[in-house]
């Protein structure tokens, strides 16, 4: 699940523990900083208003209607040790190929590292013949997997999965420090040991999975189902998916399909009640580049600021400029907290009593109501805020000599309702202010060329607006309300569904032509391991019941789109 390069080559930022870690992290300290430390019991419980629940109806567990005895038989054996003991091997064998993708890859089909991913297509064919002689498979760039098991309706929108074949690569230097080896596919009773086992291998022989159980029971689909699997997630997807969504769109249209579920956000415990949190917003990016030109010398005879002083100052201004907490409407933490007030018996009291304020999206300048969650942390308050890191910094050339030129690279993520020319103005105006200090030219965000003593600022890298905020509405049938009941249908009318966000970007960025209904959501939940422990980073391990839960909801959701009135 990358927080890196939005295109080929593009510089690979410091990778967070993000999706389901923000997710879950950020909810858990809610949990912690509003409720235990404010207060352990909200006295509105039993008094939730009509008007909260409406902000955050909940759908009826929804059950395929279509049910012959292969389909009942195949639910059966999908709980049953027979399958989990197959399901473990088929998991072990897929980690036991070493997919790992490099930030300094070469092109495909020239770089020899990308031929492991050979090993793995075939490893696939291999695993799961029926969905190989039943699907149509397509190679998009070599290397990315584009099924399509067609459905016997044209006029029907398909399902789309998507999934990625590659992990993060193991640091030969930590590869002792893993209770099992990353590449070995240990499996201890409860959990499947070993690199890509949660992000997201699972996810690919998961679906794969259920497709097999499908055709093996007899089921052939009304709406085509499209699986999309892209192979350099982990750096930006410009090889794979950027690619497969191209065909996709070429093939299908604009809004040509009727829903697609990435990798993403999961479920987790917060106020008093259980949530599914799939992801329907994706904060944006952009990274800038600021360049700063001074006169150099000998270091005897230094002036009373150099360039590095000098860009220091820009860079303590900027930090000391941080962005605000600020909840949009379209923002779904706001709907999330909506929930919340709602439905779950522990939510603080200063957030209801707040909440009102954004009612028709109307709220004073202060975000008050933003302000108050944000006391939570910084995993929360980043849900709802731009956030803004210098990451890089390099200038001089030697001890004896003053630094000529200076340059850092400051990395922001776009809160949802924002846009990245937000950033532009306002690195603009914090550099116009130690400009005109120093006596500098800012040269901002345009093809004038560096002088010798100016401050210039660049887009280093394509930036990435906010991703379209998917629908939410249960009103009718709707993608949401399918994704909905049939996520209630397996955990329970006790599991709460409500919108989440990604902090980071996942391949979904290259797909939002292709469908306005775009959910990131991890379907499998073990509710005794909440959290993502060691995901990018030793001992990576994938609960069983997690994964034995993802199969069942993918073989629920693909009857369920199946038979939904949505075109």
């Amino acid at each position: 699940m990358p927080d890196s390069a939005r295109r080929p080559g593009a510089h690979p930022h410091r990778r967070l523990l993000w999706l389901l870690v923000i997710q879950v992290l950020a909810l858990c300290l809610f949990i912690n900083a509003l409720v235990d430390v404010a207060i352990r019991r909200s006295p509105y419980i039993g008094d939730r208003g009509s008007g909260a629940v409406a902000q955050c109806q909940q759908v009826e567990p929804l059950f395929p209607k279509q049910e012959t005895p292969e389909l009942a038989q195949m639910d059966d054996y999908i709980s049953s040790s027979g399958f989990l003991n197959k399901t473990v091997a088929r998991m072990a064998g897929a980690i036991k190929i070493p997919t790992q993708s490099y930030d300094d890859l070469g092109p495909v089909g020239e770089d020899k590292r990308w031929d492991v991913l050979f090993d793995f297509a075939a490893y696939l064919q291999k695993t799961f013949p029926l969905t190989h002689s039943t699907l149509k498979l397509e190679k998009v760039n070599t290397h990315g997997l584009l099924y399509t098991w067609q459905g016997s309706d044209e006029n029907l929108k398909p399902t789309v999965f998507m999934g990625h074949q590659d992990v993060v690569p193991v640091a030969e230097s930590t590869v002792d420090q893993w209770t099992h080896p990353p590449f070995g596919g240990y499996f201890d009773g409860r959990f499947i040991w070993g690199r890509g086992s949660m992000d997201c291998k699972n996810n690919v022989i998961g679906i794969l999975e259920a497709v097999e159980l499908l055709i093996d029971a007899g089921f052939t689909p009304k709406r085509t189902l499209v699986l999309s699997f892209g192979f350099d997630e982990e750096i930006g997807g410009g090889h794979g998916a950027r690619n497969l969504a191209k065909a996709l769109v070429s093939r299908y249209g604009k809004d040509g399909a009727a829903v697609i579920v990435d990798e993403g956000a999961g479920t987790s415990t917060a106020w008093g009640s259980t949530f599914a949190l799939p992801g329907v917003a994706e904060k944006g990016a952009i990274d800038v580049e600021i360049i700063l030109r001074m006169p150099g010398g000998h270091s005897s005879v230094p002036p009373a600021h150099n360039g590095i002083g000098v860009m220091s100052e820009l860079i303590t201004l900027i930090e000391a400029n941080p962005y605000e907490p600020h909840l949009h409407s379209e923002n779904p933490f706001l709907s999330l907290l909506q929930c919340g007030a709602a439905h779950s018996p522990e939510f603080p009291p200063k957030l209801k009593k707040l909440l009102p304020s954004h009612d028709g999206g109307a709220f004073s300048k202060k975000d008050k109501l933003a302000l108050e969650a944000a006391k939570a942390g910084d995993l929360v308050k980043y849900l709802f805020t731009t956030s803004v890191a210098p990451d890089i910094i390099s200038g001089g050339v030697k001890s004896n000599a003053l630094p000529e030129r200076t340059r850092v690279l400051v990395d922001h993520r776009v809160n949802v309702g924002d846009r990245s020319s937000d950033v532009k103005e306002k690195l603009t105006k914090l550099a116009e202010n130690i400009a005109e200090k120093h006596n500098l030219t800012v040269h901002a965000f345009n093809d004038e060329p560096e002088t010798p003593r100016s401050i210039k600022l660049n887009v280093a890298y394509e930036a990435l607006e906010p991703a379209p905020v998917t629908p939410t509405s249960v009103d009718g049938v709707t993608p949401y309300s399918v994704l909905s009941g049939t996520t209630r249908a397996l955990y329970g009318e006790q599991l709460l569904v409500a919108p989440g966000i990604m902090t980071g970007n996942t391949d979904t960025r290259y797909y939002w032509d292709l469908s306005a209904h775009i959910f990131r959501y991890g379907p499998g939940w073990d509710p005794e391991q909440e959290g993502l422990e060691g995901i990018h980073t030793v001992n990576e391990k994938l609960s069983i019941s997690a994964h034995v839960k993802g199969v069942q909801w993918y073989s629920l959701f693909i009857r369920n789109m199946d038979e939904a009135d949505v075109a």
